[in-house]
């Protein structure tokens, strides 16, 4: 099999969206089983929010420099910020989901006898519209954790696609430059 320089790393990508769902579920299992207050449990999905926003800001950064080092092409690296931007959504879209659990008024928009996939396909429909800048969404959040998620995923959409992916050229020749200086 013929080695192929610029490969996305699969392995570790599916982890990673195997981290996302076990946390989630893990989540909504505490949340199910009244061990924890909804004052106590919003907090929680609220930092591990923050906590999973620092990973994905990290990982992007890394993945910017490892391309700019590697020459990737630039088709390749929008495929790697692709599959970053989905699992992105996806985090983002089942905090939005705990939120709404903890507290069914967080958000406007959801029909309270929606079946639990249709209320996840609301919030990936939320999350997706986010970091797509589209600006509009009839799913709304109500209450300040809801909307303190939706602006944490509004700014990460804004440094990731602005920033990292529109300016990847720039930022690569400017990486190079900078790694050309220091050795």
């Amino acid at each position: 099999m013929p080695h192929i320089p610029y490969a996305i790393p699969v392995a570790r990508n599916v982890v990673e969206y195997v981290a996302i769902v076990a946390a989630w579920f893990a989540l909504l299992t505490l949340q199910s089983s009244g061990r924890i207050g909804a004052g106590t449990m919003t907090i929680v999905v609220v930092l591990a929010c923050w906590i999973k926003v620092a990973f994905f800001g990290s990982e992007n950064v890394r993945q910017l420099k490892d391309a700019s080092r590697t020459n990737m092409p630039h088709h390749q690296f929008l495929l790697l910020m692709g599959v970053n931007l989905s699992q992105m959504v996806l985090a983002f879209a089942l905090d939005f989901h705990l939120i709404h659990r903890i507290d069914p008024a967080s958000f406007a928009g959801i029909t309270a006898a929606a079946t639990m996939p249709v209320v996840l396909f609301d919030f990936v429909y939320l999350s997706s519209l986010n970091f797509l800048f589209f600006g509009y969404s009839d799913v709304l959040p109500q209450t300040v954790p809801a909307r303190l998620l939706n602006l944490t995923e509004i700014m990460l959409a804004f440094v990731t696609v602005i920033v990292i992916v529109s300016d990847f050229m720039s930022l690569k020749e400017a990486l190079r430059r900078s790694d050309g200086e220091q050795g």
